[in-house]
């Protein structure tokens, strides 16, 4: 029975029948609790929250001792920062050391966005006060009141000439929203190298009257001698931003770091530089430094003597400008020499530049100034100016000459002032012929008559050493000829550059037949040897190329790389690399060769020579040397008018002169070259007799060595407990 029931009940459910006795079945069934169905699920639901939590458990246990050391140090790592503390640059030294280049400190005024007011009145209090005190603007945004500021700008850029920069934009408020909510208790640098009496005022106020703002002290280069020394020094500027990477591969901070430009900051850089040192501090989100957690000291870069003897620069100097102020020229270049190693004992160029101004902020107008100067004041032109030498050559020739045996010191060629070089198309044609003068003969219509070689030298006879040269079909006389005429020439050392120890020297040129078809797909013509015998046509030297070429003459035949560096020292004062002459090359000439040149250019100094006002008979002491005029078009003369032959066949002049003493035994060599300065014999000569008469007066114990005039640094008001100064090394 009871199976019955089972079964109707069943059949009624099953089809959806209903009655009194399946209600009260419904109900009973829907009166139990709901749980009782859901059980399943809420046991499923734990064991899934167990498994959760265990997994969540024994991660933290991996991370807590397992794991835990890494991540607390990826936790330090994330809040510390590794700073470049700059080490002393090197400090730089003439040969008798004297300072040319030292490290003085500098005043920047930071803002700590921070430690500013909080309220925007005051903010704006401070701001205004410390952009009055310094002249910047306060804002330059639209409708705030900006103070009067001279634009500045920074040297930036890695060339030849320093590019032209910016003026900043940004006021004060514009720098300190910039990083006000990034990094607000990181101090901003708002302006560089204010003066000292300025620094301590701002320092003073700002503990009272201007939270937030600050004084950094840096070190920065003071050049002693300015203008003196800048040619050959360079300056510092920042590393430009396509060479960031290639620097900071070294260890250079791009944000801080400065690097050598030009001259020996340029070329040593390396050494003078020194070894950064390393500070790992640790910060907060905003910037603030919480600790250190280790620091390695800077190492000093090593210091620098120079071959440079300050006072006589100071005398070439004072020289070359008086004789550019007398020839009405502002462009020259004047050299000292050791013939016996190389070194290089002064070295003047005009016009030049103050370095001093790279270590400040630079007014906008002064440096568009020196950039336009057709003159190219950021050029050395003892270095890297590539000019005609003129009859200064002619020791080339006259060598050549003598060693090949196209003549010998008896040897007589007549000098008529003026020769014909017939045209190969027309030979018997003196019409056609093209005219060869010497310098005598435009002057007086004359010539020199019968010369050796040595009286070919002390007169400078064109005609003479055309002959040499070129030959002369007239005479039935053979020359040198182009090929063995350059030979000799780059055996002096002329088109390629001396190896002096900074950048910037230019090769020159030896003209060829090979070089002219190739530049102009022509035929090289007599009259190109013609011209080359005397220094003209196409030949280019450099005034130290120059030098170095009389060197050789007095030295007997060693051509030295000149050399600036004497030694370089630590910062303890140990020698860690001498000076050691470096030989480029040993000219084969026989002794009797050198002796018969000498002779003439003994001559030429003599009181019957081209070079007469460079004598020193008052102190007895016996000169060699050489004159040279050297006719020349660039595109200053060329925007003048002063290049049409057919108007004035007088060309613009570049004034030589070239001298070596004593002759009995030479030690010093001194050249002289002015730019658009006419005769050597007369502006040249004078400047490098001064030179001379100084070095040999200070020789012979004649004259007492002046104190040096400049100032060996800045005087400094403000007390070094209230801002000490970096250590010098």
């Amino acid at each position: 029975m009871s199976g019955g029931r089972h079964l109707g009940l069943a059949s009624v459910e099953n089809t959806g029948r209903r009655g009194w006795g399946e209600s009260r079945t419904d109900e009973a069934a829907s009166s139990r609790p709901a749980w009782i169905f859901q059980a399943p699920r809420v046991a499923l639901v734990g064991w899934v929250i167990l498994i959760i939590l265990g997994l969540y458990l024994i991660r933290l246990w991996q991370l807590q001792f397992l794991e835990g050391g890494a991540w607390r140090t990826r936790a330090v790592q994330q809040q510390s920062l590794l700073v470049t503390v700059s080490p002393p640059r090197g400090v730089i030294y003439d040969r008798n050391g004297e300072i040319l280049v030292r490290n003085v400190p500098a005043y920047n005024v930071t803002i700590t966005p921070g430690n500013l007011p909080d309220e925007p009145e005051r903010e704006r209090d401070v701001l205004m006060r410390l952009a009055q005190m310094l002249g910047v603007p306060y804002s330059t945004r639209e409708g705030f009141d900006v103070p009067e500021h001279r634009p500045e700008i920074t040297a930036v850029g890695r060339s030849e000439y320093p590019p032209l920069g910016e003026p900043p934009e940004p006021g004060l408020l514009e720098m300190v929203d910039e990083v006000r909510y990034l990094l607000p208790y990181a101090p901003i640098v708002v302006e560089q190298n204010i003066d000292r009496d300025l620094a301590l005022l701002i320092a003073q106020e700002g503990s009272v009257t201007m939270p937030g703002v600050g004084i950094e002290i840096v070190s920065r280069r003071r050049y002693t001698y300015g203008e003196l020394t800048s040619q050959i020094l360079g300056f510092l500027g920042p590393i430009p931003p396509e060479s960031v990477e290639e620097y900071e591969q070294k260890g250079y901070d791009a944000a801080v770091d400065r690097i050598g430009y030009a001259g020996i900051e340029a070329q040593y850089e390396e050494s003078l530089r020194g070894v950064p040192g390393r500070r790992v501090v640790v910060r907060d989100v905003l910037g603030m430094e919480l600790s250190v957690l280790s620091e390695t000291e800077p190492v000093p870069g090593d210091n620098i003597y120079l071959t440079l003897d300050i006072r006589l620069q100071q005398v070439v100097e004072a020289a070359l400008a008086s004789g550019l102020e007398q020839a009405g020229s502002r462009r020259g270049a004047a050299i000292v020499l050791d013939p016996r190693d190389g070194e290089v004992l002064a070295m003047a160029s005009q016009p030049t530049y103050d370095a001093n101004m790279f270590s400040r902020r630079l007014d906008v107008d002064v440096y568009e100034q020196l950039l336009e100067d057709p003159h190219h004041p950021f050029l050395n032109h003892a270095i890297a100016d590539q000019i005609p030498a003129g009859s200064v050559f002619k020791i080339v020739p006259a060598t050549a000459a003598l060693q090949e045996g196209v003549i010998n010191r008896f040897t007589t060629l007549n000098c008529p002032g003026r020769v014909l070089l017939p045209n190969k198309f027309a030979p018997t044609d003196a019409s056609l012929a093209q005219p060869f003068y010497c310098w005598i003969n435009l002057q007086n219509g004359g010539g020199h008559g019968p010369l050796t070689v040595i009286g070919a030298l002390a007169q400078s006879c064109d005609i003479f050493f055309y002959q040499v040269g070129g030959g002369f079909e007239e005479t039935e006389f053979t020359g040198l000829g182009v090929d063995r005429l350059a030979a000799y020439a780059r055996l002096f050392g002329l088109g390629s550059r001396t190896g002096l120890d900074i950048p910037g020297e230019a090769a020159g040129l030896v003209p060829t037949p090979q070089w002219k078809r190739q530049t102009y797909q022509e035929t090289w013509t007599t009259g190109n040897t013609y011209n080359l015998s005397i220094g003209q046509g196409d030949l280019l030297v450099t005034p130290l190329q120059m030098a170095n070429a009389l060197a050789v003459v007095a030295n007997g035949g060693t051509l030295y790389a000149p050399q600036l560096v004497q030694h370089v020292s630590d910062a303890a004062g140990q020698i860690i690399r001498p000076y050691v002459p470096t030989i480029s090359q040993t000219l084969s000439i026989d002794a009797a060769v050198w002796q018969t040149v000498r002779e003439g250019l003994d001559e030429a100094v003599s009181e019957t020579g081209t070079g007469n006002r460079a004598q020193l008979e008052d102190l007895g002491i016996n000169l060699a040397g050489k004159t040279g005029t050297a006719e020349y078009c660039d595109d200053i003369a060329y925007a003048a008018g002063r290049c049409d032959v057919e108007a004035d066949e007088t060309l613009p002049t570049h004034a030589w002169f070239m001298a070596y003493g004593p002759f009995e035994a030479p030690e010093v060599v001194v050249l002289v070259w002015i730019y658009d300065g006419g005769e050597g014999s007369v502006t040249s000569a004078p400047v490098a007799k001064e030179v001379l008469d100084f070095y040999f007066r200070r020789q012979l114990g004649l004259l007492d060595v002046e104190e040096s005039d400049a100032s060996e640094g800045e005087e400094s008001t403000i007390p070094d407990a209230e801002l000490p100064a970096p250590v010098e090394p």
